[in-house]
């Protein structure tokens, strides 16, 4: 995939300004301010190789820290806690200079983040935030909350109820859908539900939208490890449950593409996809390449895009302006807080993507080829 990861960090050009971040212990590193790149690691903590969209994380960050001349040590957790603790345990034992995480869990490294603060060792969390430590130094991500809300737009759309995102459309309801979540251990889980019921609650409330199973709460809803299996035995679960009586699912609210994989095997397997009883609205995320196909065949209704490349390119310049002894620019410092302190972070915006946006957004940008769409899998 090193071909898509074409951003360079190049635009680290960017004036690192200082911003009043509130960094605790980092940026003062005076052993690394006046270094060579070429002197310096950095630690980089990926959650899993389940998923293709961390793999991209990875190489992406990976390309572009030795673009700059540093060091790079990578590694993949497998889903796993003790092995993601063991592996950053021994980062720092190494004597990494910087570290980008990704945490499995983000409530599970407070110890390995107190041992990098005891080594003035700078800690960036990347994508998901990690909480209960007042030793993280930056967050870098997407803007979350508005990722939730882009996708509660987006069933909307495809359910064609109006709404800002959608002023043409003329459906009234009532729809009868079904919410799913992220894993309960991954902050972003809680900011996509949030943002996707403050678009969807109104709608639930006076009827437009109807989740039959009656199961509206992220701990309801939410899916440990973000496993496509695991969606699709609870959407088997909820059509055998809720959907006996001949009544049909018409939306479903996914905030992950492996998710929507899954629920929407349980539904071909349970009849839907024809004339007679049409696929559901499914959203999605992360713009994976099997759901981008499933999205150009029409059967996946959408995913939000999130240029992974962007994101890396922000992780270094922060690693890159910690290690010079300066402190990387925050576009937020309020929304943030991980149960100690509110992170300065640097967020990305998001994009939308229906079947008509894939040439533009993912082609012509040159995520994905032509010829990925049209197989469903990477080169």
């Amino acid at each position: 995939m090193s071909r898509k990861l074409g951003l360079t960090a190049a635009s680290a050009v960017l004036a690192l300004t200082l911003a009043a971040c509130g960094g605790e212990g980092a940026g003062s590193n005076s052993d690394t301010s006046n270094a060579d790149p070429e002197d310096l690691s950095i630690g980089v903590s990926m959650p899993t190789q389940t998923s293709e969209r961390w793999i991209a994380d990875g190489n992406s960050v990976k390309e572009q820290l030795e673009d700059e001349g540093y060091e790079v040590e990578l590694q993949y957790a497998n889903d796993d806690i003790p092995t993601q603790s063991q592996q950053v345990d021994q980062m720092i034992t190494q004597g990494v200079d910087a570290l980008i995480i990704a945490a499995i869990d983000g409530t599970a490294l407070s110890s390995q983040l107190q041992a990098a603060a005891d080594a003035n060792i700078p800690v960036i969390s990347y994508d998901r935030l990690i909480r209960d430590s007042e030793n993280v130094d930056f967050y870098v991500s997407f803007d979350n909350f508005k990722v939730g809300v882009a996708q509660a737009n987006a069933l909307l759309t495809g359910l064609g109820i109006a709404n800002e995102e959608n002023p043409g459309g003329t459906a009234t309801g009532p729809f009868n859908i079904e919410l799913f979540a992220g894993s309960l251990d991954d902050n972003n889980a809680f900011f996509f539900f949030d943002g996707a019921m403050s678009v969807l609650q109104p709608l639930i409330d006076d009827g437009t939208l109807v989740v039959k199973s009656g199961q509206t709460t992220i701990e309801q809803a939410a899916t440990l490890r973000w496993q496509q299996e695991t969606a699709q035995k609870r959407m088997e679960d909820l059509l055998t449950s809720s959907y006996n009586d001949g009544s049909i699912v018409n939306g479903v609210l996914s905030p992950y593409d492996g998710l929507s994989r899954g629920i929407i095997t349980a539904l071909q397997n349970a009849g839907y996809g024809s004339a007679e009883k049409p696929m559901p609205v499914v959203t999605g995320q992360d713009a994976e390449i099997a759901s981008v196909k499933l999205i150009a065949d029409g059967v996946q209704s959408s995913t939000i895009f999130k240029d992974t490349r962007l994101l890396a390119e922000q992780a270094v310049i922060a690693a890159k302006a910690f290690l010079e002894g300066d402190e990387p620019e925050a576009n937020d410092t309020e929304t943030y807080d991980n149960g100690v302190k509110v992170v300065p972070s640097y967020l990305l915006p998001v994009v939308t993507v229906f079947a008509d946006d894939i040439q533009k957004e993912l082609v012509d940008t040159g995520y994905w080829t032509a010829e990925e769409v049209e197989a469903g899998q990477a080169d």
